[in-house]
């Protein structure tokens, strides 16, 4: 059994997965950093110090300062300022790996020698009816 699991685990699959997924939890805390380090405070410079990640619809009876607030109370709210930026996170990091692909793309595609040149095609194929006309011809001598 130890070898079958050794086998499955050489397997290139297995280990470009693993490879992935520590390169994506990297990649997560880069643009979550990105997010909220350097876009929100941009985006509250532009709409006049606006935080959309506290803003809340309260669908309860009770008024809150804060969407935490809310939270902790176990109120029922609409977070609709949480949704933004996650809609805004993940915009970011599908652009990102847009990128990312298009440059993975272009490499490979340079790597990759370029196909040899077409040989000249002979002289195109007869046509059925050209076919028969010789047939017809061949006939017509013979007999």
């Amino acid at each position: 059994m130890f070898e079958e699991f050794r086998r499955f685990i050489a397997r290139g699959n297995v280990v470009d997965l693993a490879v992935g997924l520590i390169v994506g939890a990297a990649f997560t805390a880069i643009v979550n950093s990105l997010v909220g380090d350097i876009l929100n405070p941009l985006i509250g410079v532009v709409t006049g110090g606006i935080d959309f990640s506290n803003h809340f619809v309260n669908l309860g009876r009770a008024e809150f300062a804060s969407l935490a607030e809310a939270r902790a109370a176990g109120a029922p709210v609409i977070a609709w300022g949480a949704f933004l930026t996650a809609l805004i996170n993940f915009l970011i990091v599908a652009w990102a790996v847009f990128l990312l692909v298009k440059a993975v793309n272009r490499l490979r595609d340079a790597a990759t020698p370029p196909p040899p040149p077409a040989q000249p095609a002979g002289p195109p194929a007869p046509t059925s009816e050209e076919l028969l006309a010789e047939i017809r011809d061949l006939l017509r001598a013979r007999g």
